[in-house]
């Protein structure tokens, strides 16, 4: 597939996880709970609520003396918006390069936060729904994991609790 192509499939998908947002949030009935994404090789359940648009990867401009995961700011339909390597900032970085970070997408974190950033995904994998789901027995937080029906363990990652932790806010080195 050629890079034209696989842009064209990210915007598709992008498209369509725009207008299944927007009918989850509208229908209340089967709503989906989560956005699925993987990262860093993980793959976690981000609350519809608290994540924004998804964007594809855009150039950024590295800000010096900060941490590894903070690759820099970038400018996103005019607003700055801080770049958060999201694997590397929960302690299991991947190798990138800028050639890796071309597939990877730019998952804004919802305004009411009140944070003007950005997670680097690897994968956007749908949207989710707890009736699809079962919390994990195998974990010290059976509330915070989930599995799918073909085995997949799923960690729900609350982007409110991450903005506010003080690693996350320790963007400096």
């Amino acid at each position: 597939m050629g890079q034209g192509q696989s842009k064209q499939s990210l915007q598709e998908l992008q498209k369509r996880l725009a207008q299944r947002l927007l009918a989850a949030q509208t229908d209340n009935a089967q709503a989906a709970q989560w956005l699925a994404v993987q990262a860093g090789g993980q793959h976690y359940l981000i609350p519809l609520a608290q994540a924004g648009e998804i964007y594809p990867w855009q150039e950024v401009q590295p800000v010096p003396y900060a941490q590894t995961w903070f690759l820099g700011v970038a400018n996103v339909r005019g607003s700055l918006l801080g770049v958060i390597d999201l694997p590397a900032l929960l302690g299991h970085p991947a190798e990138r390069t800028q050639q890796s970070l071309q597939d990877t997408s730019l998952l804004v974190i919802n305004p009411a936060l009140q944070v003007n950033a950005a997670l680097v995904v690897d994968r956007l994998l749908g949207l989710r729904n707890a009736d699809n789901l079962q919390p994990c027995t195998a974990t010290e937080n059976p509330g915070q994991c989930y599995q799918d029906g073909q085995g997949q363990i799923w960690q729900e990652l609350s982007l409110q609790a991450l903005v506010q932790s003080a690693e996350f806010l320790r963007v400096s080195q």
